[in-house]
């Protein structure tokens, strides 16, 4: 035990002469870091504003009760996410998913990489010891063909994401590779008009999340060291919209062109999405978060803070643009402008969805964007927020950055308004809510990420 001490005494000594802080508490120093703009965002300088109805309540709903709150600096995306964004994340679940397949299949009939045909795509060795897995490979082994278990025979194998994706069928190299291909659509029998469908039921999505909020009020524990695998959630979500929401919403109407083509068709491209669930919402931040760092991680880059939905509080102090007591995102109490034109899309008159230029939803970057650069935060699709709806929150929560987060709660908090809205429920003190796994035509979101750092505030 005595040579022990002894030796990491002259360890320590070694080190301290050996460095260039002069024995002085100079702190741990990293890269020079300089925050940056995610694509797409704009940033929400942090303040106080006036929480609630800024006028008087006309459906009497008396849930949003004036509360003076401050909330941090975040980014938000200057659009609803897009059609052609959600896509993206589709797809990528969609290789993924082909890639996993292709992979156990080539293990079991023992092709290997340079053997040709499906032995293209097989599983790469393992990390040799001390090799550090790649962020793909690690959230690929985690989520999509291991969760670490010790019956799972592909437990700490690599996809090998390199080899390109065949999707021709005409050049298809070998037997097997159909087969993993034929079970990722629908059979023939389940076509028509001579499409070949993705069968979206195998479009799953898995991440794992930590649940601080538990183990932050878990007072079992005492001061004894807990693992963190309590708190962690694994979730498991179907990724690709109902697109039956365009004919389930609305009873005897016609609106099929919309079920047929407005999620994967290019026309729409840049129109906000909708069909989605609560979860799948989360869902998508969760990869968008992924995907960023996967590319920080290949450029030895700094991970980035994740990608979220805003809280209700965010999303109103977005949404108001700086201005503290306006009615609407653009200030108000009107929602036409000088000229006569509206300001938003929304349903103007009784039965006259088209008055202001639109008969469904409008492309994301449409009307004029609010003080923050902001567009659509009123109008247009609803948009999830991380908050839970309760009728009291207003009287018990925080003035600090102020949510209700209960996953108890099945109700959760979309707010803004939309196309099938009338104009009450696109001001900015609003409140409305829906089921977390419902999916409708008229919801759809927008992300948010912290801002590192609390000097950015907008009443400097």
């Amino acid at each position: 035990m005595k040579k022990f001490i002894a030796l990491t005494a002259t360890l320590s000594l070694l080190i301290s002469c050996g460095s260039s802080d002069r024995g002085e508490l100079v702190g741990v120093r990293g890269k020079k870091w300089r925050p940056e703009k995610p694509y797409g965002m704009t940033l929400v300088p942090g303040g106080a504003y006036i929480m609630g109805k800024s006028d008087d309540d006309l459906a009497n709903v008396q849930d949003a009760p004036t509360k003076t709150v401050t909330v941090r600096s975040f980014y938000m995306d200057e659009t609803e996410i897009t059609n052609s964004e959600y896509r993206q994340f589709v797809e990528w679940v969609k290789d993924s998913t082909m890639r996993t397949r292709l992979a156990i299949l080539a293990d079991e009939q023992g092709q290997t990489p340079g053997s040709g045909g499906i032995g293209e795509f097989a599983f790469k060795d393992q990390a040799a010891e001390g090799e550090e897995q790649s962020a793909y490979d690690k959230y690929m082994n985690e989520n999509y063909w291991s969760l670490g278990t010790d019956d799972d025979p592909y437990a700490g194998r690599k996809l090998n994401h390199k080899a390109k994706l065949i999707k021709d069928p005409q050049k298809y190299p070998d037997e097997f590779y159909v087969e993993v291909m034929d079970s990722m659509y629908l059979p023939e029998s389940e076509s028509y008009n001579g499409l070949r469908t993705v069968d979206v039921s195998k479009l799953v999505f898995g991440y794992k999340w930590l649940d601080i909020q538990a183990a932050a009020k878990d007072k079992s524990t005492g001061n004894s060291r807990t693992k963190r695998s309590k708190y962690l959630r694994t979730e498991k979500v179907s990724v690709y919209p109902d697109t039956t929401v365009w004919i389930k919403d609305f009873a005897y109407s016609y609106n099929e062109p919309m079920h047929n083509d407005y999620f994967w068709h290019d026309a729409y491209g840049e129109y906000p999405v909708v069909g989605v669930s609560w979860g799948q919402a989360k869902a998508f931040c969760a990869w968008r978060t992924l995907n960023k760092n996967v590319y920080q991680k290949e450029k030895k880059r700094q991970q980035v803070n994740s990608f979220r939905l805003p809280t209700e509080a965010e999303w109103e102090y977005a949404a108001r643009g700086g201005r503290q007591s306006g009615t609407f995102p653009w200030g108000g109490p009107y929602a036409k402008n000088d000229t006569g034109c509206f300001l938003a899309n929304f349903k103007p008159n009784r039965g006259d969805y088209a008055a202001d230029g639109a008969l469904y939803t409008v492309e994301a970057q449409s009307f004029d964007p609010n003080d923050f650069n902001l567009y659509n935060m009123a109008g247009n699709v609803s948009e999830w927020t991380d908050a839970s709806y309760d009728a009291n929150a207003y009287e018990y929560v925080s003035t600090m950055n102020p949510t209700v987060s209960d996953l108890k709660n099945n109700r959760k908090v979309i707010r803004g308004g939309s196309w099938k809205d009338v104009a009450y429920f696109l001001q900015n003190g609003t409140r409305d809510w829906e089921y977390a796994d419902s999916a409708r035509s008229y919801i759809g979101f927008r992300t948010v990420q912290d801002f590192m750092g609390t000097q950015n505030t907008s009443n400097q």
